[in-house]
């Protein structure tokens, strides 16, 4: 296991021993924004994943902007999956229907095993706000490399609705019954 994974594994266990004071569990996150149009002056999607990130205690790892280019976006992702200090990628653009729109493509390859349910619940909360309009989001989630990605669509609503309704809980070790932090230290198994 890599050193992160087992200081990981380390404060997952020790507070597995005592559950009725389970304590934060930080992760590295990395950020990548896609986009032909961004930059990190007017990022928003990107600021507002960072915002959410750093407000629950984890620490930003990284932060890209990359144009949507499948071959570009499948190398920072790659690089990011040996990183020992990035635990988590949040992807934001390039989850839609037009032809530029290649985030799931580069991505899903990496993935070791998709969360299904991730994609399904975010369109199910995504449709109490944008009704109908989510069905075209192609927003998915996996395990790569004992790491978890999430792909995101571009707006700063959907980053605020799948941190706050989805990906913050499950990145929080204090969340019960179970939560995605608690796993991490098994991922790699064989």
């Amino acid at each position: 296991m890599i050193p992160e994974v087992d200081s990981i594994s380390a404060a997952v266990s020790n507070t597995m021993e005592h559950r009725s004071e389970r304590q934060f569990v930080p992760l590295g996150i990395g950020v990548l924004t896609v986009s032909d149009t961004r930059q990190l002056d007017n990022d928003r999607s990107g600021d507002t994943l960072v915002e959410r990130l750093e407000s629950a205690g984890h620490r930003l790892a990284g932060r890209r902007i990359c144009r949507d280019d499948v071959y570009e976006i499948r190398a920072i992702v790659s690089n990011w999956l040996i990183e020992p200090e990035l635990q988590v990628v949040l992807i934001t653009g390039g989850t839609g229907v037009t032809g530029r729109d290649g985030t799931p493509e580069a991505v899903r390859v990496l993935f070791d095993k998709e969360l299904d349910g991730f994609g399904e619940m975010f369109r199910v909360l995504s449709y109490e706000e944008i009704r109908t309009s989510t069905l075209q989001s192609r927003a998915i989630a996996g395990v790569a490399n004992g790491r978890y990605v999430f792909c995101l669509p571009g707006s700063p609503g959907a980053c605020r609705t799948a941190w706050d309704r989805l990906i913050g809980d499950q990145l929080d070790y204090r969340t019960r019954p179970c939560n995605l932090v608690e796993l991490m230290p098994r991922l790699l198994e064989r």
